[in-house]
């Protein structure tokens, strides 16, 4: 049934993409880099257009993911995506909602699970789409510019440079992820030091 889904929207070229990565966002299963490929390969030279047209239609489903986690929690999630995925991502979120949005960019978990997901535990719906933009478009870019620069050799390609384009974001994800800890305990620090300052001069 899902292949007889993306025959007939790869049929509509870059509108069937658009389609595809928008219900990629919120309920379809199938990660829109099944349409993206075939697309990619039929015509090389537009592989960075479609790359931007996946982007923005991932970009415009993801809000409606959200909302559909906040009104629907993980019953939804459970009834139309594998157990295993649902209960990985789960975990990733409890430990950093922000990681498990970046790295879950990258992972063979459908994006959906994280937009559907940080609506359920009410994560701050600008910063998913903050590390939506982030995440998604470096996917989406990578596999343009494969196609675009390499041509159909690029089909045997993206699962390896995905791979390593995985990896290599790891350190970067901590990096960040470090800095931003020092400077909210840097912050942190600043207020109670206001906060006792106050306290001394109310007391004199």
């Amino acid at each position: 049934m899902f292949q007889d889904v993306l025959d007939f929207l790869t049929k509509f070229d870059a509108l069937g993409l658009f389609i595809h990565a928008f219900i990629d966002a919120i309920i379809f299963p199938v990660p829109a880099l099944f349409s993206q490929i075939p697309l990619s390969m039929v015509n090389p030279s537009n592989a960075l257009w479609l790359a931007t047209v996946g982007f923005i239609g991932c970009l415009l489903g993801t809000p409606f993911g959200y909302w559909i986690g906040k009104g629907l929690g993980h019953s939804l999630l459970y009834k139309i995506l594998k157990k295993e995925w649902v209960d990985k991502a789960t975990a990733m979120f409890q430990k950093n909602g922000e990681t498990a949005i970046l790295l879950g960019s990258f992972t063979p978990i459908p994006f959906k699970v994280f937009t559907i997901l940080s609506g359920c535990l009410n994560f701050p719906l600008w910063r998913l789409i903050a590390y939506a933009i982030l995440g998604r478009a470096i996917k989406f870019y990578v596999v343009g510019a494969l196609f675009y620069f390499y041509g159909r050799a690029a089909e045997g390609m993206v699962k390896e440079v995905s791979l390593y384009v995985f990896l290599g974001s790891l350190p970067i994800v901590g990096i960040y992820l470090y800095l931003r800890k020092k400077r909210r305990q840097k912050k942190q620090l600043a207020q109670l030091e206001n906060e006792s300052d106050s306290a001394v001069d109310s007391a004199q």
